[in-house]
């Protein structure tokens, strides 16, 4: 039998492990082992997710969090390869662009042990970005190459990856859509909680560094979002990093009421809130393809995004966050608009496809 340690540490990657761990359960040829760096450490973020998605528990929590770029990936670096050595897996799977994935992808290689990228071949050109120099390095030091689409394998030809390394599996985000998805409906817990009509409010997330870092840019979503709140209810679930940056500047207690500020919700009250928001706005990569999955309009609050297939076919808006009335127009004007017919992310087979090509 075969031994995979996957690392996980951020909420997406929570999400995509929960359909590919249980194709790996379910080939009986695999035992996994899972690691938690505790890169998203409240219980909110992390331990409600194994929970609702049907995961075991981890078999590792190293509790590291916090800090700066580089002594958060220095610490999560020196613990995973302790876990590697006293683990000896066949191979170390990675998700995604995070801190976590980049030190489990380099631990493995300093070990000679191979790696496995899910998610690879995603690109922004914006060597700014954290997430962008992680998933450049990471997708260097793989062995396989699993890409969501077209593009992210291209990405990887022109970059000169062995066409045998890569396989283009799909997206195992519209897996956990198809699977869980069809669990949430109109009538459940927290549009009740929070007395919202289904298709009649927006939706918001903000996290990344490129907005919560740079007081402007956040100043003008916050105002933006506060003169949709006017028009419409604005349902906010808050990053810890958001909520701390707004606690610093003096700004959160000053919001206006008619922000609806949630702390992070469970994974199916989240899909809820997607499903049924007449618009939803957000930094997040996972949120602009859930969006798509239920099919409800985006505005990506960013200079770019790594799935320009979606705003290409006309489902997101790619919106800069320079001023609050750019913020405030380009979301009242996505409401009700939609997209041309498009199937990029494959047909919900993904982890199929990636255990299978492990396994052979």
């Amino acid at each position: 039998m075969r031994k995979i340690l996957t690392v996980l540490g951020a909420r997406p990657q929570f999400i995509k492990a929960s359909v590919v761990s249980h194709g790996f359960r379910q080939s009986g040829q695999f035992q996994e082992v899972l690691v938690h760096t505790g890169q998203h450490f409240d219980a909110n973020m992390s331990d409600v997710f194994f929970d609702e998605l049907g995961m075991s528990k981890p078999d590792h929590f190293l509790d590291i969090h916090g800090g700066g770029h580089g002594a958060m990936t220095g610490r999560m670096l020196e613990r995973l390869e302790q876990v590697m050595q006293a683990e000896r897996p066949d191979a170390v799977l990675v998700y995604g662009d995070t801190n976590s994935t980049l030190a489990g992808a380099l631990a493995a290689a300093k070990l000679h042990i191979p790696v496995a990228h899910i998610e690879a071949g995603l690109r922004s050109f914006n060597m700014a970005m954290p997430e962008e120099v992680n998933r450049i390095l990471t997708d260097r030091v793989s062995r396989w190459l699993f890409t969501p689409t077209n593009a992210s394998t291209q990405h990887l030809v022109r970059e000169g990856v062995a066409p045998s390394a890569i396989e283009e599996v799909g997206d195992v985000m519209y897996d956990v859509a198809l699977h869980h998805g069809q669990r949430v409906d109109a009538t459940g817990r927290v549009l009740q909680q929070l007395n919202l009509a289904p298709g009649a409010y927006v939706l918001a997330t903000v996290h990344r560094a490129e907005n919560t870092d740079h007081s402007a840019r956040l100043r003008a979503i916050v105002d933006g979002l506060e003169v949709l709140a006017q028009k419409l209810p604005v349902v906010w679930p808050m990053h810890p990093r958001t909520r701390g940056v707004l606690q610093s500047m003096g700004r959160l207690a000053m919001l206006s009421p008619q922000l609806r500020l949630l702390d992070p919700v469970g994974y199916l009250d989240m899909v809820q809130l997607e499903k049924h928001a007449a618009v939803i706005a957000t930094d997040s990569g996972g949120v602009q393809k859930e969006a798509f999955f239920y099919r409800v309009p985006c505005v990506t609050l960013r200079d770019e995004t790594e799935w320009v297939e979606l705003v290409n076919a006309g489902w997101n808006r790619l919106v800069p966050p320079v001023s609050s009335a750019a913020v405030a127009n380009a979301v009242i004007s996505a409401i009700g608009s939609k997209g041309q017919a498009i199937e990029p992310y494959g047909k919900g087979d993904a982890a199929i496809k990636i255990v299978n090509a492990l396994k052979d």
